[in-house]
């Protein structure tokens, strides 16, 4: 979906593909979720799909910002802090222990992010790099309590559900700008149609990730999204010709190998959380 989206941003702007992929997905969210009459969630559960969909915009606004302006395997680096921070803040509000092999596997995953920005720091950048990594630093942060929610949403409503609230949020919030910034012009065929599948990707992501936080604790699952930065390479050199360095590769195989050591920790099974009414 990065890789979509980084062309969609680079084609027809920021605006646009957001406005427009906003109303695909509340589209394809609500095929799935509004025919099955689920009864509709408590005003708790209610407020933190609201609290997440404001965060996932602000979120992925900023990611998407910054992809069209910062070669996306180093984009996606730079996104490696969220897990770390993500891992403290689970262990501060959901009360998650935190296990030795989580924490090294983070640190060496880190070691690799570190070795990447050494190798950036070394090459020639572009006037607008630098707005585009500020941009990309602060969606990681908003990413890291992101991924905390995640759990505790996950642990309250099902995926559908989950789904649904989050494209309609955001929907909702990018209606809000309509009367500021206008009604974008539709994209052509093709590139409407690549608005689409970057919809149906977040659809399907979204959906996968309120499954597999239901069934493991954040502190866990936030080291495997390092394995994020393979395909961000693959994709970036392939799809937008970003060449590969020596130290892009070294820091891949370092957060590889962190995530490796990370996914050996024992799993819990997750208990039930209480939601008020």
């Amino acid at each position: 979906m990065d890789a979509v989206m980084k062309a969609l941003v680079l084609a027809i702007g920021i605006y646009a593909v957001s406005i427009w992929r906003s109303l695909a997905g509340l589209i394809l969210a609500g095929a799935l979720y509004l025919p099955r009459r689920l009864p509709w969630p408590s005003t708790a559960t209610l407020k933190i799909h609201v609290f997440r969909g404001v965060i996932v915009t602000a979120m992925a606004f900023l990611f998407f910002w910054g992809i069209g302006r910062v070669p996306l395997a180093q984009a996606i680096a730079l996104t490696f802090i969220a897990p770390l921070i993500a891992m403290m803040l689970a262990a501060l509000f959901l009360h998650e222990k935190i296990g030795r092999k989580s924490i090294g596997g983070s640190v060496i995953a880190f070691g690799g992010v570190l070795v990447i920005v050494l190798g950036q720091a070394r090459a020639e950048l572009g006037p607008e790099v630098l707005l585009g990594t500020a941009a990309i630093i602060g969606s990681a942060l908003c990413y890291a309590g992101n991924i905390v929610l995640m759990r505790h949403q996950a642990l309250a409503a099902k995926p559908l559900e989950i789904t649904f609230f989050q494209s309609l949020t955001i929907a909702v919030l990018w209606a809000m700008v309509l009367p500021f910034a206008g009604i974008p012009h539709l994209p052509s065929p093709t590139w409407g149609a690549w608005v689409v599948v970057a919809a149906a990707m977040s659809t399907a992501g979204a959906l996968l990730f309120a499954w597999g936080y239901a069934r493991a604790e954040a502190s866990y699952l936030a080291a495997t999204e390092y394995s994020a930065f393979i395909w961000a390479s693959a994709l970036g050199w392939l799809v937008f010709s970003e060449p590969v360095s020596f130290y892009t590769i070294a820091g891949a195989a370092l957060i590889v190998g962190g995530c490796i050591v990370a996914a050996r920790s024992k799993l819990k099974a997750p208990g039930e959380v209480e939601v008020a009414t």
